[in-house]
């Protein structure tokens, strides 16, 4: 017998336990992706709780707050109410990448600070950013995103480079626009469920050959719409 069949008979003498072993990877990854997809809820609501009623002043107090983690969390949040696909990569081995945002095929990369007092970010820490960025760059940009402000000498550094410099006031904007976003995505789906022949409600209703939309107005309006 030689090695291939040894190996094969091997395989097949304990089958059940690569079963097992199969079914625990399974449950293992299911339950890692209910984990992540259940963090990023509790994550989501509260910071939406944590930007309704607060002024700009007041929000960006908020955002100083935050622990870094929770920062860089946020930003990558924001960012995908902004239509990015984004990653935190962030942590003790990040090499000064936190975020990754990801649209239409090409990478962004952000590193967050955020800071209790008025501190303003320097040249040395957009210099520091720029060599991270030299292992990453392609069509995307370097993002540095603050709580507060960036010197001058910060500013001149970024001008010819692909370095994006995002103050405290330019981060607030960004998540006015994401709560515009979400507002108009929220019209959309109304405007789409509007019966084009009356200007009704559809609504969803289960009929013989399965679900369809029908108009409210119903036997005035016959309209349907497949789901």
């Amino acid at each position: 017998m030689n090695y291939y069949q040894q190996a094969f008979k091997f395989i097949l003498d304990f089958w059940q336990l690569w079963l097992i072993l199969f079914v625990i990877i399974v449950l293992r990854l299911f339950f890692d992706w209910f984990d992540f997809k259940i963090d990023n809820w509790h994550i989501r609501r509260r910071f939406a709780k944590g930007e309704k009623w607060r002024s700009d002043r007041e929000l960006i107090q908020w955002l100083r707050g935050m622990k870094p983690i929770e920062f860089e969390k946020y930003i990558a949040d924001l960012f995908r109410r902004l239509g990015y696909k984004t990653e935190a990569v962030g942590g003790s081995h990040d090499e000064g990448i936190d975020v990754i945002a990801e649209k239409d095929g090409v990478k962004h990369y952000i590193q967050c600070k955020k800071y209790f007092s008025k501190h303003q970010v320097g040249s040395p820490e957009i210099r520091e950013f720029y060599g991270a960025l030299a292992a990453h760059f392609g069509n995307g940009e370097g993002w540095f995103i603050t709580t507060n402000k960036f010197t001058p000498e910060a500013e001149k550094f970024a001008e010819d480079k692909p370095i994006v410099l995002i103050n405290q006031f330019k981060l607030v904007e960004y998540i006015h626009l994401a709560d515009k976003r979400k507002l108009n995505d929220e019209s959309r789906k109304e405007i789409d469920l509007r019966c084009p022949k009356c200007g009704g409600i559809l609504v969803e209703r289960d009929g013989k050959f399965g679900k369809f939309f029908g108009c409210s107005n119903y036997p005035n309006c016959k309209f349907t719409k497949k789901i």
